[in-house]
Formats: C-alpha cells, sequence, structure tokens
C-alpha cells in the first residue's frame, strides 16, 4: 500500500532519532536518477491499485532531481507524498511548486510542545518556529499534511501539551512515532510499556474528539486497545473491522509497507534494517511478494512469543522493528506492548 522510498541521506539537521543518521552532503551510492526511474516502473509492476510512495530521507528537498522524479511517479499514476526537513529548503514558494508537480500531501515533525523541547531534538534553534509556519502556509497552499511527533521516555509526558497545540491548527492527521533503537535513536529511551500503554488509552479518547485523525508508528498495539474498546461497547469483530479505523488493521512492517533505501536496499520499512535485495538487482515487486522474509512478516500464525499467541495478532501482530531492534528476531514478540493473551472477556473471530 505504500512505499517508503529514501531518496537521500543528505540533510540539513542533525536529529538525535535520525533512523538514517542523515549527513550534511550526500556520500556515495545513492541512486542515480535513471536508476531512480527505474524503481518508479517497478512499482507500476504492482498493478491496480498501485501504492502510493512516500519520498522521504534525509531531506527529500537535497536531491537535485526530485522534481523530475516527483513528476515522473505522477505520470505513471503513482501518488506522491512528501517528508522534507523543516529548513529554508522548505519555504512558501518551494510548497506552492510542490503542490503544482502534485505532491498530495507533506509530512512535518513537531517533537515538542515548546522550542526548546523540540530544538532540542531537531538540533537546529529555529526549527521549532519554522516547523508550526511551515505547518500553516501548507494549509494555505493546499496541501495536507501529517505531523509526526516522537515518543520516547523524555517526550511522552509532554504529548498532551502537543496536542493542545495543534488542535488550534489545520492538519489531517497526528501520527506519533514510537521510539525504535536504531540509528542514532539508540541513544535515546523507548518508553515502558506501561507508560505507552497509558498514553495509547488517553489518545484512544483524544481520537474522539480530535479535528484530526490520530495514529501510532511502530505502537500496532493501539488498535488492539481501541478494538476492545469497541467490543466493550458491544461490536462484533466484523462490526469493529467495518469501522473507519480498520482501515489500518494488519498493516505493518513488510506487509503492506515497504522501503527502500537511498543505495536501492530493499528492506520491511525503515525502522527494520533487514535488507531482503536491491533494486538495481531484482524488481520491487517481485521482492516484496517472493522474498521468504516479507512472507513470514505476513504471517501472524508464525509470531513468536506472546505476539503469536495474541487474539488480535491479525489486527495488530506487533512492532516487527521493535521486536527485531531488542532481540534480532522480527518474528519475536513486541517487548513494547503489556498485553497478555487470553485475558480478553469477550469472544473475537478475526479475518486475515
Amino acid at each position: 500500500m505504500i512505499v517508503y522510498w529514501e531518496l537521500t541521506t543528505a540533510c540539513g539537521l542533525a536529529c538525535r532519532h535520525c533512523r538514517a543518521e542523515a549527513v550534511l552532503q550526500a556520500p556515495p551510492g545513492e541512486l542515480t536518477t535513471r536508476q531512480a526511474l527505474r524503481v518508479l516502473d517497478q512499482i507500476t509492476e504492482f498493478g491496480d491499485p498501485l501504492p502510493h510512495v512516500v519520498m522521504t530521507g534525509g531531506d527529500p528537498l537535497r536531491r537535485p532531481d526530485l522534481d523530475e522524479l516527483i513528476a515522473a511517479a505522477t505520470a505513471r499514476g503513482i501518488g506522491v507524498s512528501l517528508a522534507p526537513a523543516v529548513t529554508p529548503l522548505l519555504s512558501r514558494a518551494r510548497l506552492e511548486e510542490l503542490k503544482e508537480l502534485g505532491v498530495q500531501a507533506v509530512s512535518l515533525s513537531l517533537d515538542g510542545s515548546t522550542s526548546a523541547l523540540h530544538d532540542g531534538v531537531r538540533q537546529v534553534p529555529g526549527t521549532y518556529e519554522a516547523t508550526l509556519a511551515a505547518l500553516d502556509v501548507a494549509a494555505e497552499v493546499g496541501i495536507q499534511v501529517q505531523v509526526n511527533t516522537l515518543v520516547t521516555a523524555d517526550t511522552l509526558p509532554d504529548m498532551p501539551a502537543v496536542y493542545e497545540l495543534l488542535r488550534t491548527r489545520t492538519l489531517m492527521t497526528w501520527s506519533l512515532f514510537f521510539l525504535i533503537s536504531t540509528g542514532r535513536g539508540t541513544a535515546l529511551r523507548e518508553p515502558s510499556p506501561g507508560d505507552a500503554e497509558r498514553l495509547m488509552r488517553w489518545l484512544g479518547g483524544v481520537a474522539r474528539e480530535a479535528p484530526f485523525q490520530v495514529r501510532t508508528t511502530e505502537a500496532t498495539h493501539y488498535r488492539r486497545i481501541a478494538a476492545a474498546r469497541h467490543e466493550k461497547a458491544g461490536l462484533t469483530a466484523p462490526e469493529i473491522e467495518a469501522l473507519p479505523m480498520a482501515r489500518g488493521f494488519g498493516i505493518r512492517d513488510g506487509n503492506g509497507i515497504v522501503f527502500v533505501s537511498h543505495t536501492g536496499d530493499v528492506t520491511p520499512s525503515g525502522f527494520l534494517p533487514l535488507a531482503v535485495g536491491n533494486v538495481k538487482e531484482r524488481s520491487l515487486a517481485e521482492l516484496y511478494r517472493e522474498d521468504p522474509t516479507l512472507l513470514a512478516l505476513r504471517d501472524p500464525a508464525g509470531f513468536k512469543g506472546r505476539c503469536g499467541e495474541c487474539e488480535y495478532h491479525l489486527w495488530c501482530g506487533g512492532s516487527r522493528a521493535r521486536a527485531y531492534a531488542w532481540t534480532g528476531d522480527p518474528l519475536e514478540s513486541d517487548p513494547l506492548c503489556p498485553y497478555k493473551p487470553g485475558t480478553r472477556t469477550t469472544a473475537l473471530t478475526a479475518t486475515p
């Protein structure tokens, strides 16, 4: 459903949690324009409906051929979103150009409710004010925005304040990114399972009143919490699966999501750095459909420990990236989830 494509690792920021360990100048080995155009051709091999492409980095605005790649994707019928860094490159004029090129949405990161908190993560003074300004300009230009917020043990208490700040602005989605210990993120602390569970229960209440969608990334057990709330209200599994929130059920690293690195390596996601091949040698669509690792990630019955036993594993499945970061095995249990299988009080027959 979504191809996350790291166009470059060049970036003007130095974020403390950066998965890509981005640098100021692009290192050797990035895909050439010709190779990148071939990746777009490979994406068309998925057939109808085509996946949506999120062009990310680093900072994709640092890729000299970005406009050409966006235009080429649009010409092939591939929807494009962009995950730019908030630097002087992200100006009003640039946002207007991106809108004209056909970019459907952008994601902006807001990691704190104050400049001290946000800039402390991004490590460039002034990024907080620039992010809020970019959020407002994007709304004026007519580009939908997803705001991403990092959740660590240290940032978690600030989430209510971030929500209060965002509810006064125009955005499509607020996605809370729960830290995975990869890249520079190994120097930060993940929240405890109990704290994460309490935050997600709070999010469940927020989602009912928020003027935008509320989601989590690498914390799929938020779906268990939401589903359990509906079960308690008396809804059956088919009724829950018919709800708008259920559109994300079952989608996770390697299952509906795939990642292409700046050098062409294919991994289940950007947070699960387990390469299964390279687009220079084998088609992305072929790798996605046939690679044994990716096939295993789509079979929750093969998951180990609590995730394998869990009644919600077809809907949730846990973070495969966190399982890999903690154990080296992407099929192991997600250590962030405290749920004990077999403790639910209602019957559930979920469909694959």
